[in-house]
């Protein structure tokens, strides 16, 4: 007799993604991994699936989470939500992810520094300064569009 979509083989229990990734503590919620699922954050093995996909160790997922994108293969299955230290034995990061996790966590430190900000306040000396720069750059720029204006006079005529 062939498997229906209800039974399970002797021996392995089914495991929907949405639970595993509850389980594995990706995200707070059934409910939220679940809209992740449904929001094409989630790959199973390259494929978008849905909710109920029964989750095979072997398996490779990928989870965009905020800038991140983890890339995991499943070692265990597990229903229920248990410590931190559990969940970590359920997957195990590729290596390609964790290098691609530290490259972008990188870039964005780097581009912090690109555009710095100040470590203290501009004091009145110095705020004084910064606004005759930029109301001096607005005059500036307004005497010239008024005198843009003054060549192009319609008479009316």
């Amino acid at each position: 007799m062939g498997r229906g979509a209800g039974q399970e083989e002797p021996g392995r229990k089914a495991v929907r993604l949405d639970v595993w990734l509850w389980a594995a503590r990706f995200y707070r919620t059934r409910s939220i991994a679940q809209h992740m699922i449904n929001g094409g954050k989630v790959r199973y093995n390259g494929d978008r699936p849905k909710p109920g996909r029964q989750v095979e160790p072997g398996a490779i997922i990928e989870v965009r989470q905020s800038y991140e994108v983890r890339q995991v293969l499943v070692k265990g299955l597990s229903e229920t939500r248990g410590r931190a230290a559990d969940a970590a034995l359920l997957y195990e990061e590729t290596p390609e992810s964790i290098q691609r996790r530290e490259k972008l966590k990188e870039y964005r430190r780097l581009g912090c520094l690109a555009s710095p900000s100040p470590k203290e306040k501009p004091d009145k000396k110095q705020r004084r300064e910064l606004l005759s720069l930029k109301h001096g750059f607005a005059e500036a720029e307004q005497d010239f569009y008024e005198e843009d204006d003054e060549e192009y006079e319609y008479d009316g005529s």
